[in-house]
C-alpha cells in the first residue's frame, strides 16, 4: 500500500505561485509514474501533469508553460510548481500513484489507470 498525502495548498491571488507538495509512505515511489490531477466543483477530475520513474513530464495544455512537476525519489516526494496562477486554476489537487515504468500519454491523463490517490488540497485563486 501507497499512502499519499498532499500540502502546500492554500488562498492566493491571481499572478501569484504555490508549489504543492506529495509526500509518499508505505513504499518507494521510485517504480511509480506519478500524476496531479485537479477537480473544480460541479466538474470531473481533470489531468493536470504527470512525470515518470526517469522524470519524463507531460502536462495538460491549460497549464504549459505555468506548472511544473518534479520529483525527488530520495525523499519520496513529488512536486507541483505552479505559477502565473489564474481564478480557472481554483480546484482541489489531487496527486496519484500508477506503478510500473513507460511512459504513455493516453495511460497517464485517466484517472482509472491509477493505483493510489491522496485526500487532495484545495487551491483557491482569486482575481
Amino acid at each position: 500500500q501507497v499512502q499519499l498525502v498532499e500540502s502546500g495548498g492554500g488562498l492566493v491571488q491571481a499572478g501569484d505561485s504555490l508549489r504543492l507538495s506529495c509526500s509518499a509512505s508505505g513504499r518507494t515511489l521510485t517504480y511509480y509514474r506519478m500524476g496531479w490531477f485537479r477537480q473544480a466543483p460541479g466538474k470531473e477530475r481533470e489531468f493536470v501533469a504527470a512525470i515518470s520513474t526517469s522524470s519524463s513530464t507531460y502536462s495538460a495544455d491549460s497549464v504549459k508553460g505555468r506548472f511544473t512537476i518534479s520529483r525527488d525519489n530520495a525523499k519520496n516526494t513529488v512536486y507541483l510548481q505552479m505559477n502565473s496562477l489564474k481564478p480557472e486554476d481554483t480546484a482541489v489537487y489531487y496527486c496519484a500513484a500508477d506503478f510500473g515504468y513507460g511512459f504513455s500519454r493516453t495511460r497517464v491523463v485517466d484517472t482509472k489507470e491509477y493505483d493510489y490517490w491522496g485526500q487532495g488540497t484545495q487551491v483557491t485563486v482569486s482575481s
